[in-house]
């Protein structure tokens, strides 16, 4: 063995153990009592918890968007991820007329590879199907790794959205070669037609964002993809989950079997609408946005009860000076938060603080994501799987700020959040990559995950 870690107690995705576990050549060999090799590196983690390493599975790393490009590149994306104790991310590639699927994700593949301080695979977004030769790229597509494609019902104007016809083209071709569809499910119409009338009354403060589209806006956008998931029989993963009516839609399908995934994320557990009432309400906008007390509660209620699959962060940040922009007009702020580094932090403070069992932290934040990605090397603690590991110090107290984060931005919506517990270790295929607050890394070491197929 290269590394032993050991006393301290194992978490997974189903139950706490005291447990050694052993490294060797990037992966788990041993887990077991009073684990010995006299040529293993011994990192002792009494009175500490060994997880897994976090999969955030939506980010949008150097992003262009809203006239600018997201602050985080894969380097500063994925460097702020390990020292959070993420140690996969997923990032989204658009696809665009013309163009092909893995065409688009090669182009990303190269910059990650010089940059990634962690490993990364990629969902690719659909934009337009090319004449309908893009559907015969599928299948290419997920043998090459790219197992998820995902859809917007919203950014007509970007030439992002697609419509109901092309949506279930997708789902089904997507279902086909056993890949799944991912969807950003809001009303473009409705936006659209709010937003003009908003401008027109000269309404344009951050909270006129969140009026543009709430929750009813959103919810009919998920009721309308339910549905099309159900009646084509396809798996749908929708994303950054929002409001309270289209959550109990799509957990009403999966009770009844359908092959439905959710997806939400730590902001919109933890502020609500209001933030857009504040005088920095600007840095908050990001779509969709925050919602009411009710839509929080029964995001909560759905984390604890099992029905919302996975917690990822949308990443997606821009610097200040560019969320200024629209200090005056809530159209002209690029949407999009910081995340990446606070999600496994958050999510552990809530187990911390008895919202949610630290297994169903892991579940969340790691094993569920692995799991409906095809990513079989990774998601838990386990005998040949790689060893993402994090040492996780439940009695730490932390609060963030963006002079302890470890991105490129320069502004955070998590400032001075304080999170009780807190990673103090993270190993990316048995390397030491994070320690202390320091990234302990080298720029360029994390690899391309090929997903595989998802057993659904």
């Amino acid at each position: 063995m290269d590394l032993i870690i050991k006393n301290g107690t194992v978490v997974t995705a189903k139950e706490m153990f005291k447990a050694d576990v052993g490294v060797t050549n990037g992966k788990i060999t041993d887990i077991g009592s009073d684990l010995k090799d006299s040529n293993a590196k011994v990192v002792d983690a009494e009175e500490k918890f060994v997880l897994p390493g976090a999969i955030d599975a939506h980010t949008h790393l150097a992003m262009p968007f809203g006239g600018t490009i997201s602050a985080d590149g894969y380097g500063a994306g994925t460097r702020a991820a390990v020292c959070g104790g993420v140690t996969t991310v997923f990032d989204y590639p658009m696809q665009r007329k013309g163009h092909g699927i893995v065409e688009t994700v090669e182009t990303r593949r190269a910059m990650a590879e010089k940059e990634a301080c962690c490993d990364f695979a990629f969902h690719c977004c659909i934009t337009d199907l090319n004449g309908g030769s893009l559907l015969d790229e599928f299948s290419s597509a997920v043998d090459y790794g790219i197992t998820s494609f995902k859809c917007f019902f919203v950014y007509k104007k970007e030439n992002m959205m697609v419509d109901d016809g092309t949506f279930v083209r997708i789902l089904l071709k997507a279902k086909e070669v056993g890949a799944i569809t991912n969807l950003h499910a809001e009303n473009p119409d409705l936006i659209d037609l709010r937003v003009s009338q908003y401008l027109k009354e000269g309404k344009t403060s951050p909270w006129y964002h969140y009026m543009s589209r709430p929750e009813f806006v959103a919810a009919e956008a998920d009721k309308r993809a339910v549905h099309w998931a159900v009646n084509s029989d396809a798996p749908l993963y929708i994303v950054h989950m929002s409001d309270k009516e289209g959550l109990e839609a799509a957990v009403k399908a999966k009770m009844e079997g359908a092959k439905i995934f959710i997806e939400t994320c730590p902001q919109y557990l933890e502020f609500t609408c209001d933030v857009y009432k504040r005088p920095d309400g600007r840095n908050f906008i990001c779509s969709p946005p925050m919602k009411g007390q009710e839509s929080l509660d029964a995001l909560w209620t759905a984390v604890k009860s099992g029905a919302i699959d996975t917690v990822a962060t949308d990443h997606c940040p821009f610097q200040q000076k560019e969320k200024d922009w629209g200090i005056n007009d809530f159209t002209k702020v690029p949407n999009g938060c910081a995340g990446v580094e606070n999600l496994y932090p958050y999510m552990l403070g809530a187990a911390t603080d008895g919202k949610i069992s630290y297994s169903r932290a892991v579940e969340l934040c790691s094993t569920n994501p692995a799991r409906i990605f095809g990513c079989t090397e990774k998601g838990s603690l386990a005998v040949g799987k790689d060893a993402d590991v994090v040492i996780y110090d439940p009695k730490k107290t932390f609060t963030i700020s963006v002079k302890n984060m470890h991105s490129d931005y320069d502004h955070t919506i998590w400032e001075g959040k304080t999170v009780h517990g807190y990673p103090v270790q993270t190993y990316v295929r048995g390397k030491l990559v994070y320690e202390d607050g320091k990234y302990t890394g080298t720029p360029g070491e994390g690899k391309f995950i090929k997903c595989g197929k998802a057993a659904f």
